[in-house]
């Protein structure tokens, strides 16, 4: 069987197979796009697809700051 039957002109998915849901920040660890995104991506022309690509280096600041563990908590509860 040959591959190029099943190729597709699309944009490929981000997905990195990490999928955790960063708890602030809404936004998955992994490829760094929200839950809505995800969901969606089946559905979305090439356009969409590319200007969510395009802004995915942008989020990459919300997730990579320490929230701080324990003792960070332990703060908050006062």
């Amino acid at each position: 069987m040959k591959d190029d039957v099943w190729r597709r002109d699309e944009i490929e998915s981000p997905c990195v197979k990490l999928c955790t849901v960063h708890p602030a920040a809404r936004l998955c660890v992994g490829c760094l796009r929200t839950v809505d995104e995800i969901a969606n991506w089946s559905r979305m022309t090439s356009e969409e697809r590319r200007e969510i690509m395009s802004v995915l280096p942008t989020r990459k600041s919300r997730i990579a700051t320490r929230r701080g563990g324990r003792a960070a908590r332990l703060k908050e509860r006062g």
